[in-house]
């Protein structure tokens, strides 16, 4: 997943200098005697007050009224600080450890390097808005735990492959419809969970976004899916899944299959990004069911990295 500054000059400015003329000299100054005569005598009772002497100011009083300021500026920043913590996400906040809501531990994500002079996906000088980028390296990497699938292993995979998702009357029809299309290449991996989750990620690159888009819409119908996955039954829409975080310039579709589902249960979604979609696939057997967060986790990833 788009000054200047101002200054005065060091040089200071001479003073304006005027001339003045000489001041004029007194002529016979009077002769001022070497002491003062005596003061005429004043009455006891007619002698003013003298003022009395300010009193010296008392240095702990200061002290208190220093530490008080302080505490109260000190007071002032630390309640800024603790509102600014609280408004933040647990997430942003350093240090603080946020409780394990069952998401996967995925390594650190980094967009791979494109070719001399190759424009990004979505520039005005890319119309097509093809991937560049080699496409294995544009898929999300297994998570921590997870035992890798040694057939799916990052690399190359054919149609034959990806159709085997669907199920068995449906994948003829799907073949066919890559086959017509100017598909370039199939990138899968696969994983298995520690709890018995197994993920599934397929990125199909077209020509352009026009085959890409095509082989989008054929996969829906008003909503509906013509070609539910393999051992997927009533497939609905996932209302848990929301677009927020999802990457830019995608188109991501999240289904999962309603309860009550049969020996496993499958949530599948689609992620369309220019001349590539996305396919992923979480399947678990048991009643419990494949697990919301780390599905929709996946698919944040995956767009990401396409978007």
């Amino acid at each position: 997943m788009t000054e200047q500054t101002g200054g005065t000059s060091d040089s200071a400015v001479p003073a304006a200098t005027a001339t003045l003329p000489p001041a004029p000299q007194e002529q016979n100054p009077p002769v001022v005697p070497a002491t003062d005569p005596a003061p005429e005598a004043v009455a006891p009772e007619a002698t003013a007050p003298e003022p009395a002497s300010p009193r010296p100011p008392n240095r702990a009083l200061r002290a208190v009224l220093r530490w008080t300021a302080a505490v109260l500026v000190m007071g002032g920043l630390g309640a800024g600080t603790v509102a600014g913590i609280t408004s933040m996400k647990r997430t942003d906040v350093p240090g603080l450890s946020t409780r394990d809501d069952g998401r996967w531990d995925y390594p650190a994500l980094s967009l791979p390097a494109l070719p001399a002079d190759a424009p990004r996906p979505y520039s005005d000088s890319n119309q097509a808005e093809v991937h560049h980028a080699d496409l294995r390296r544009l898929l999300l990497p297994a998570p921590a735990g997870a035992a890798v699938d040694k057939e799916l292993d990052g690399g190359w995979t054919d149609i034959a492959r990806y159709a085997a998702e669907y199920g068995k009357d449906d994948r003829a029809t799907v073949s066919q419809f890559l086959k017509d299309s100017a598909l370039r290449h199939i990138a899968a991996r696969g994983w298995t969970m520690p709890d018995g989750t197994s993920s599934r990620v397929y990125l199909l690159q077209f020509n352009s976004v026009a085959y890409s888009t095509a082989f989008h819409d054929a996969l829906f119908d008003n909503g509906s899916l013509p070609y539910p996955l393999a051992g997927e039954d009533e497939p609905v829409i996932d209302e848990d899944w929301t677009a927020d975080s999802a990457g830019e310039n995608t188109t991501v579709r999240a289904y999962s299959e309603a309860e009550p589902f049969g020996a496993e249960q499958v949530r599948h979604g689609y992620v369309l990004a220019g001349d590539t979609l996305a396919l992923v696939v979480n399947r678990r057997e048991g009643k419990a069911g494949t697990e919301t967060v780390p599905f929709h986790q996946t698919l944040v990833l995956q767009s990401q990295l396409l978007g």
